[in-house]
C-alpha cells in the first residue's frame, strides 16, 4: 500500500507560489511496474539557489519487490549552453541512468510551428501538405545507457540507436551497439555520483576515465576521441522532423548509414528513429502504420502494416512514450518517406497521425567503412 501511494505521488506536478518566495517542487517517473526514477528538485527563485536533493529509484524486475537505492544528487538543468562530455543524468522519459559522450547540432523541422516565408525547407513532392517548414538548431547527445536499465525500458523496441553496416566481407548485413542512444537537451536531468564507475557499460571505461579535478569528473580518452572522428559520418545527426496530429507527436531522426554494392547495383542504406508521445490524457494505441517510399530513381512504394516492430504500443498519460528504430534501402542515392500512424481511441475509434516528411540523402563519404568496435 504504502508503495503504491508513493508511486501515485510521484505523478504530480505541484507549483506553489507565496508573496516572497516561489517553490517549485518537480517529480517525474517512468511509470512502469518495473521502473521508477523520483526527481525532486527544490528552488527559490527569489534567491536562485538550488537544493541538493538525493536523486532515488526503484530498481526491480518484479512490481511486488521494489528496492530503493541512493544513486546521486541532482544538478540543476541547464536552460542554456549545452552539457560537456561525461555528464551523469537521467532520460526524463525513459528513466534510464546515462552519461554524456558528446554533443550533436541538429537542425530541427518543427511543423508544428508556422514559420516566415524564408528560409524554410518544402515538403517533398507528394507528401501531405505544401507547409514550407523553418528549421532551427537543437542540441542532441550521443549517450551510452546503464546495462542495468536496459531490462526496465518497456516504452522502447530496442535500447540502442545505433546500427551500422557490416563491411562487405561480413555475412552479416547489419550490427547493433547496445546501449548507445541519442538524447535531445530538454530530455537529460543532469545529476552526479561520487561512485568512480557510475555506469555499466562496456564501453565507459575504454571511453571515459575518472578525473576528480575537473567537472563532471569524468574526460573523454584518447579511443572515444578516435572513434568519434572516425565514424563521425555513420554517427552524425543532422536533420530531426517533428509533427504533431490530435495530440500524438511524432519525431523522426534519419540516419545515412552507408553504400553496399548487390547484384551490380548500388543499394544505400538509412536507419530512422522514431518517437510517439501522447501530449494529452486520453489513452490510445497505435494500430497500423502507412508508409511511403519515394526513390530518385522515380519509384514510388507504398508500405502497410499493423503496429511497428511487431508490436501495437499503448500511449497513456502513466506511459506517454514509444521509441523504436527501423532501416530502409535505395537502389538511388537519395528519396524521400512519409506517411501515417492509424491510432485507435478507447471507444473504438480510430484516428489518422501524420508522420512528417524527411528527406534520405546520401551526402556522406563511402570510401572509408564505419569502424564500429574497432580501436
Amino acid at each position: 500500500m504504502a508503495a503504491s501511494a508513493f508511486r501515485r505521488g510521484l505523478l504530480s506536478t505541484v507549483t506553489s507560489y507565496n508573496r516572497k518566495h516561489s517553490h517549485r517542487i518537480l517529480s517525474i517517473a517512468d511509470t512502469s511496474h518495473s521502473f521508477q526514477a523520483h526527481r525532486q528538485r527544490l528552488q527559490c527563485r527569489a534567491c536562485g539557489l538550488t537544493g541538493g536533493v538525493q536523486l532515488m529509484r526503484f530498481m526491480s524486475s518484479r512490481p511486488e519487490g521494489k528496492i530503493l537505492e541512493t544513486v546521486g544528487m541532482f544538478e540543476a538543468v541547464k536552460q542554456h549552453g549545452k552539457y560537456e562530455t561525461g555528464q551523469l543524468f537521467l532520460h526524463s522519459v525513459f528513466g534510464y541512468r546515462g552519461i554524456v559522450l558528446f554533443p550533436w547540432h541538429a537542425r530541427l523541422y518543427d511543423r508544428d510551428i508556422t514559420p516566415p516565408m524564408s528560409d524554410s525547407k518544402p515538403d517533398p513532392s507528394g507528401a501531405h501538405g505544401s507547409k514550407e517548414v523553418k528549421g532551427k538548431t537543437h542540441t542532441y547527445y550521443q549517450v551510452l545507457i546503464d546495462t542495468r536499465d536496459c531490462p526496465h525500458i518497456s516504452q522502447r523496441s530496442q535500447t540502442e540507436a545505433v546500427t551500422f553496416l557490416a563491411n562487405h566481407d561480413d555475412s552479416r548485413a547489419l550490427y547493433a551497439i547496445p546501449g548507445l542512444d541519442y538524447v535531445s537537451h530538454e530530455d537529460i536531468l543532469p545529476y552526479n555520483s561520487t561512485e568512480q564507475v557510475p555506469i555499466q557499460h562496456e564501453l565507459f571505461e575504454r571511453f571515459l576515465t575518472h578525473n576528480p579535478a575537473k567537472s563532471p569528473p569524468f574526460a573523454a580518452r584518447d579511443t572515444l576521441k578516435a572513434w568519434q572522428e572516425k565514424n563521425h559520418p555513420w554517427l552524425e545527426l543532422s536533420d530531426v522532423h517533428r509533427e504533431t496530429t490530435e495530440n500524438i507527436r511524432v519525431t523522426v531522426i534519419p540516419f545515412y548509414m552507408g553504400m553496399r554494392e548487390a547484384q551490380n547495383s548500388h543499394v544505400y542504406w538509412w536507419r530512422y528513429c522514431i518517437r510517439l508521445e501522447n501530449m494529452g490524457s486520453e489513452v490510445v494505441q497505435l494500430r497500423e502504420r502507412h508508409w511511403r517510399i519515394f526513390s530518385l530513381s522515380g519509384t514510388l512504394e507504398t508500405v502497410r502494416g499493423r503496429g511497428v516492430v511487431g508490436r501495437e504500443p499503448v500511449l497513456s498519460k502513466e506511459q506517454p512514450a514509444f521509441q523504436y528504430s527501423s532501416h530502409v534501402s535505395l537502389q538511388a542515392p537519395s528519396g524521400h518517406m512519409w506517411g501515417t500512424f492509424r491510432i485507435e481511441k478507447t471507444d473504438g475509434s480510430h484516428f489518422d497521425v501524420r508522420i512528417p516528411p524527411f528527406s534520405l540523402e546520401s551526402n556522406k563519404d563511402d570510401k572509408a567503412p564505419p569502424a564500429g568496435y574497432t580501436f
